[in-house]
């Protein structure tokens, strides 16, 4: 007698869909698992054996085999045990062969045979509506998340029993167990603070604006006590909600991170690794299984590198190609998977390791040598990958006493930045970008939208001289297009690119 039903196994965001096929023969009773599993999902012929004889679900005594398929793919963690267990009994023919063919079961079984919640439901369900299926059967503590998946049947069971109740089995006797619910995941930050709540620091927030109407990345240089980490926390605060598709590869991130949705997060996330992460837990990996590392849980929001210049050896420089490519792939010996990584990253560092060069009225005790190490660890081409280069200034004791409130509020700087968005997107429509930082250079240098020679004549002399390399010749194009943006302008003018150079460089036109 054989039966089968269907799971899901995750490479990273990736889900493929296994075959869950068991098999009586007629050979020493037992209980065999085959099919490429890891040291978690082995463990799952014990968790069955006592989740059905505890549910009123006796497994023949006589061979049974159950079989991944494909059998190459690699499998892990406690998911698939639902579909084991319901395959396995279902070789008793005491279920509906045709209802367990056509669903996909997720979850982790207690010994008692209640269900509980499981990482990933939400791309391990997208991957299963892809590939066709329409009904589902989750642990109730994943009810919610699963249910932000359209168009497919969700079924939550609280245990093994009232699963095999689904698929037409008789008992003679059902228990009402209590349900296993999710831990409480700690909740994201609440509101963003206040940009009124800024003062003295004008420069800086029109930076912040420019940055956020056009997605480009940011470097706020200055002293201790300056508000560069002020700043950046602000700029979240003004960035326009995630659309519904950008949304949910967010939460399919933080789903496979263990995090118990209840709702679709249109908020862009805020990560702030701290400064002594490891280049594994900024970019992922996993020997067995991916983890998402920090730059994919900022996808579609922000990267905030606070002490930049601390960060270890390395960690910075990997940065590089997710920073162009939007996304990072991460090769091992069993598999390869990609996480999306389209971030705005945001690094904030001192001028020197005492942080008082070139501070008024402090004296820096660092030796020169010292102060180039510590620029230095900002590698060139870190720097030629950043949009805007800000120095911040500590606020005066002037400022502070005529100036209570700043000059922009958070609702007002984003509803700029909604409209400066809405102009990029219209401008783009029909090509796969939406937002100026990701177009790249050659469409601004070429064709329709290449500027008129007077306006470029700056950009020009910049890269003749050399003090421009030809990617940040691009990044200040594509900066220049949301300065226009933000002024109402249809394509950028020379007072526009002049403002795009100073704001990477420090130039004038």
């Amino acid at each position: 007698m054989t039966a089968r039903t269907w799971a899901v196994a995750l490479t990273g965001l990736n889900g493929h869909m296994v075959d869950v096929e068991a098999d009586l023969s007629q050979q020493t009773p037992g209980f065999d698992l085959i099919g490429l599993a890891d040291r978690a999902l082995g463990e799952a012929v014990r968790r069955v054996h006592n989740a059905c004889r505890n549910s009123g679900l006796d497994l023949p005594r006589r061979k049974l085999t159950v079989n991944l398929s494909p059998a190459g793919l690699p499998k892990h963690g406690a998911a698939f045990d639902l579909a084991i267990a319901i395959a396995a009994f279902g070789t008793t023919g005491s279920l509906d062969e045709v209802s367990l063919a056509r669903t996909v079961h997720l979850g982790e079984l207690g010994l008692d045979g209640r269900l509980r919640p499981i990482p990933g439901v939400l791309p391990a369900l997208h991957a299963a509506r892809e590939a066709g299926f329409e009904r589902a059967v989750v642990p109730v503590a994943n009810e919610a998340e699963a249910r932000l998946v359209p168009g497919l049947e969700v079924h939550a069971a609280v245990s093994l029993a009232h699963v095999a109740l689904l698929h037409g089995a008789e008992l003679a006797e059902l228990v009402d167990p209590e349900p296993v619910l999710a831990a409480a995941t700690p909740a994201r930050s609440g509101p963003a603070p206040e940009l009124a709540d800024v003062i003295g620091q004008d420069e800086a927030v029109a930076a912040l604006v420019a940055a956020a109407a056009g997605g480009h990345h940011l470097l706020l240089s200055g002293p201790p006590g300056a508000g560069k980490t002020m700043l950046a926390r602000r700029l979240a605060g003004i960035l326009p909600d995630l659309d519904e598709e950008l949304a949910l590869e967010a939460a399919s991130i933080r789903s496979l991170m263990g995090e118990n949705l209840t709702r679709l997060d249109l908020r862009p996330p805020f990560v702030a690794p701290h400064h002594s992460a490891s280049i594994a837990a900024m970019i992922g990996g996993g020997s067995r299984a991916a983890r998402p590392g920090a730059i994919a849980r900022a996808h579609g929001g922000l990267l905030f590198l606070d002490e930049a210049a601390e960060a270890p050896g390395g960690v910075l420089d990997a940065l590089r190609q997710p920073l162009e490519a939007g996304m990072i792939e991460i090769h091992r010996a069993e598999f390869t998977t990609r996480f999306p990584a389209r971030f705005q990253l945001v690094l904030a560092t001192n001028p020197c390791p005492c942080g008082a060069f070139g501070v008024v009225g402090e004296e820096c005790i660092c030796p020169p040598s010292a102060i180039r190490r510590y620029a230095a660890r900002l590698s060139g081409p870190i720097r030629d990958r950043l949009d805007i280069e800000v120095r911040v200034a500590r606020v005066s004791a002037a400022q502070v006493s005529t100036q209570e409130r700043g000059t922009l509020s958070t609702a007002d700087a984003r509803g700029r930045v909604e409209e400066a968005r809405d102009r990029a997107a219209r401008r783009w429509r029909g090509t796969p970008w939406r937002l100026n930082a990701h177009v790249p250079g050659t469409w601004l240098r070429q064709g329709d939208f290449r500027l008129p020679a007077e306006a470029r004549a700056p950009l020009d002399r910049a890269l003749q001289r050399g003090a421009l390399t030809l990617r940040g010749y691009d990044r200040v194009l594509r900066l220049a297009w949301s300065v226009a943006d933000l002024a109402g302008a249809d394509a950028p003018g020379l007072a526009h690119v002049g403002r795009a150079l100073f704001l990477k460089k420090g130039m004038t036109a």
